[in-house]
């Protein structure tokens, strides 16, 4: 199985650039309706401005979804103070200690950017005795803005208002030795992989067995990215999503990675044992997890009564929801075993 690895690592790179938080992921989908008309794949949007595409297959009676979430984690402004610095409010799942120190992006409702820096009121040791202790909260941190502005009137004259959207910086890096550390890998890692594997398989001639369609989600950190929009034929439901690592997991930032349970609970026993099948009979780097504080989209469409069954794969991602690394050896494994899947007959 022949993966073109560059492509992928080219794609993920395109991705985390462009800033999509969730509620804002307009020209993050436009990027890839462009890359499906360069690769003649059919595809739609959703009501919910997600992105539906369609692999027909020799078999159209029965019909597998493989879905991965383009939106990222951001915030909002919350509050416009009267110095003229702006409090936020989180979207997604994250620690404000995570994004301490960062630089950011806010996009008015008219389109401007203006930049800035998130860090505590306390920033200056100078100044404050309790800078390393003071707690980090949203009634303790704040953005500086990179603008003259020395009260609140000076920023709403920017057009700055209260549910601007705020991005943070990926800070995206590939190193010689193979490792790509970047903000947003979750769950851009899987898109990219996701586009890898169609890849390989359009470049490869072969029709799949059964017909297919990959649903680029975009509100899975807010919980309900793939929860809709399942054609009434499907009776699988892969989602592609990071593997978690830290203590106690057997994931590395090597390997692609396999849920058996996260905190909605065991995925379908059948699909993880075939999806652990494809991964020894293609001699991959596989490792089978747990993921205690976790929930994918292919979990949200197990809350919304989607019978379907349902299995979690991704490449392995090293420091969730903060500043994430994998390699480029993960990004092969994911996108050979989503390709093995693709492939494969049903569970």
């Amino acid at each position: 199985m022949s993966v073109n690895l560059q492509y992928v690592v080219d794609f993920l790179v395109s991705l985390v650039n462009i800033p999509s938080p969730s509620g804002n992921t307009e020209k993050v989908i436009r990027f890839i309706e462009e890359e499906c008309a360069r690769l003649g794949i059919e595809n739609k949007r959703n009501n919910k401005d997600g992105l539906v595409l369609t692999v027909p297959g020799k078999n159209n009676d029965v019909h597998r979804v493989l879905t991965a979430h383009v939106d990222t984690l951001g915030a909002m402004v919350k509050e416009i103070k009267g110095n003229g610095r702006i409090k936020l409010t989180l979207i997604g799942g994250f620690a404000y200690n995570a994004i301490e120190g960062e630089y950011c992006q806010i996009e008015t409702a008219d389109g401007k950017l203006y930049t800035g820096t998130i860090q505590s009121t306390h920033a200056s040791v100078h100044v404050y005795k309790d800078t390393s202790t003071h707690e980090r909260n949203q009634s303790t941190m704040e953005i500086r803005l990179d603008a003259v502005v020395k009260n609140a009137d000076d920023v709403r004259e920017l057009g700055i208002e209260v549910g601007d959207f705020i991005s943070f910086a990926p800070r995206c890096e590939v190193t010689e030795t193979g490792f790509i550390k970047t903000r947003h890998l979750d769950d851009k890692a899987s898109v990219a992989c996701m586009f890898g594997a169609l890849k390989t398989v359009l470049d490869s001639g072969e029709q799949l067995p059964y017909t297919t369609h990959f649903l680029i989600s975009n509100n899975e950190e807010i919980g309900y990215g793939a929860n809709s929009n399942i054609p009434p034929e499907t009776v699988e439901f892969l989602a592609i999503d990071m593997g978690a690592i830290g203590e106690g997991q057997t994931t590395d930032e090597f390997c692609v990675s396999i849920c058996a349970k996260d905190s909605s609970g065991p995925y379908h026993y059948g699909m993880r044992k075939h999806l652990v099948e494809l991964a020894k009979a293609n001699g991959l780097n596989y490792a089978v997890d747990i993921y205690p504080y976790y929930g994918s989209d292919a979990s949200a469409a197990m809350k919304a009564g989607v019978d379907v069954k349902h299995g979690l794969i991704g490449p392995g991602i090293d420091a969730s929801h903060s500043m994430e690394r994998t390699h480029k050896t993960s990004l092969e494994n994911s996108v050979k075993l989503i390709v093995a899947y693709l492939q494969s007959d049903l569970v």
